[in-house]
Formats: structure tokens, C-alpha cells, sequence
């Protein structure tokens, strides 16, 4: 299947979302994970050509202010690649440096090079699709030019109860 703008259709909607993250996602040797919950709406701008997803933290891990993050994804038809922004209420006026890639079969795989916390880093995001009301997305970091990769944050999507 060639890259579409209804690539992440599957996502679009309100979802629970179980976090599970390292305590630092910043320390390539952290080991210690936490996990907390969130409710997350997605749904389509610009003709479907984009999508916009605002998650709600209530109760952070970290025992932090309740916050939202905010992401933009944006589909670019000339070379069938998707471009990712995240921003969040943790970090105002801030939006970071965009994720690029598409989906191959129920994987979308989205890299970019960036600096964190002052050191370069690879960044990956990745949505798995293989079950459709049950998507996972995962972020992982590279200090080696990719030559190795540590997951450090997942995101398990499950439809909300009804009340």
C-alpha cells in the first residue's frame, strides 16, 4: 500500500492511553520506568491532509502539574512523507523538531536528528497498528548515528468506556 493521507485515520477519535516511560527519557542510562494514564482526542485538519491530538495528563508520574501535549501531523503528497510536532504545556512557546517518515504495512517509522539536553540525538517515533483499536506508539533515542536504539517512552491506545 503506497503512503496515503489516511495513513493514521486509525488514530482519529478519543482514546485511554497507558504511558509507560523512563523516569529521564534524556539519560541513555536510566532503567527506572514509570507508567501513568491519559485521554487523548485526534481528528483531522486541512482536508485530512493533517491531524491535530491533544493529550491530557491529569496525574503526570512524576507528581508534577497536570499538563497537555499537543501534536501536528502533516502529510506532504509530493513525496508521501508525514512530519511530526509535539508541544506540551511542560514547555510553552516550544515546539519541537519535526519526525519525518511514513508507513510501511501496519508500521510507521518517523526519525529525525535533534539535540537534547544539550547532547545530539536520533529520534524515532514509531506506530504499530497492528490491532486496530488497540495502536501503540514508541519513541526511542540514538547517541550513535543510529547504530543502536533505546526505547524510552510507549503509548498503548485502547477506546474509552462508555459511561
Amino acid at each position: 500500500m503506497s503512503p496515503s493521507q489516511h495513513d493514521f485515520d486509525f488514530v482519529f477519535g478519543r482514546w485511554s492511553v497507558r504511558n509507560r516511560k523512563l523516569v529521564d527519557v534524556t539519560d541513555p542510562t536510566c532503567d527506572e520506568w514509570v507508567e501513568f494514564d491519559a485521554a487523548s482526542e485526534v481528528g483531522p485538519v486541512l482536508s485530512g491532509l493533517g491531524h491535530t491530538d491533544e493529550m491530557t495528563v491529569a496525574a503526570p508520574a512524576d507528581g508534577g502539574p497536570p499538563f497537555i501535549g499537543f501534536t501536528l501531523r502533516l502529510f506532504d503528497p509530493a513525496d508521501g512523507t508525514w512530519r511530526i510536532w509535539w508541544s506540551s504545556t511542560r514547555a510553552p512557546g516550544v515546539l519541537d523538531t519535526p519526525v519525518t517518515g511514513r508507513f510501511e504495512g501496519g508500521r510507521g517509522v518517523f526519525e529525525a536528528s535533534d539535540t537534547i539536553a544539550g547532547r545530539p540525538v536520533d529520534v524515532r517515533f514509531e506506530w504499530l497498528r497492528d490491532q486496530p483499536d488497540r495502536p501503540t506508539w514508541q519513541q526511542s533515542f540514538s547517541y550513535d548515528g543510529g547504530a543502536t536504539w533505546t526505547m524510552n517512552w510507549q503509548m498503548f491506545f485502547t477506546r474509552p468506556q462508555p459511561s
